[in-house]
């Protein structure tokens, strides 16, 4: 049989607070976003693994709040003072660390951002005090503010998790494919990004449906993925 052709087609991630499943692991966060308003110092910390929804947690709250959205590597290039005039979100904070100017200009947009009256969601992987900040008074403003918890999924989020990235690739895989992930899978959003973007390879490959044994054969390997 001859081998179906490939095409490295975007993916586009559904970032809306419709496409975001609420379960037990996460429903702490998603209130303190839905309740930002009421924010102690009007910040917050939201941390998490990387593919934990921090990202779309952060989207949510800029469509909700009206918050331009920086990664903190892109800090040096930014106008402190034009961020400053809306809430923002500053994403992925540990990249900042040890670069004096990314540091200077996120200490200057937490001081600014809260004294013109808006929000500032920060997010990252680890607490604060983990980001090895050199900045003395960014370190302890940071330290200072509320953090906020992504946690492991459970088998209801995981299984949500799954099925929106297969939905992201426009993927429709067998109905015992997902079951049988959540069942088998390592416990771990970097995991399941990964073993859905393996099996629409495995797929695409083939040509042939996306089935349990595909799964079993996309899990072999990435057992040993962790957060």
């Amino acid at each position: 049989m001859t081998e179906q052709l490939k095409f490295d087609l975007t993916t586009r991630p559904a970032l809306r607070r419709e496409d975001f499943y609420v379960s037990p692991s996460n429903a702490v966060a998603v209130s303190m976003i839905d309740g930002w308003r009421g924010w102690a110092g009007g910040k917050l910390v939201l941390k998490g693994p990387k593919g934990s929804g921090k990202t779309h947690l952060a989207h949510v709250w800029a469509e909700q709040s009206g918050a331009r959205i920086v990664p903190a590597a892109d800090l040096p290039g930014v106008s402190v003072a034009e961020l400053a005039q809306a809430p923002l979100c500053i994403e992925d904070a540990e990249d900042a660390a040890g670069n004096a100017d990314a540091e200077a200009h996120m200490f200057h947009l937490h001081n600014l951002v809260l004294s013109e009256g808006h929000a500032l969601l920060v997010t990252a992987t680890q607490e604060p005090a983990l980001w090895k900040l050199d900045l003395p008074d960014l370190k302890s403003r940071m330290e200072g503010t509320q953090v906020i918890a992504m946690t492991p999924p459970d088998d209801e989020l995981l299984g949500a998790v799954l099925g929106k990235l297969f939905a992201d690739r426009q993927l429709s895989p067998n109905p015992d494919v997902v079951p049988y992930l959540v069942r088998h899978a390592p416990r771990s959003f970097a995991a399941a990004q990964a073993i859905v973007a393996r099996l629409d390879d495995m797929a695409l490959g083939t040509g042939k449906p996306m089935s349990r044994e595909m799964a079993r054969r996309a899990l072999a390997g990435l057992s040993d993925l962790d957060d």
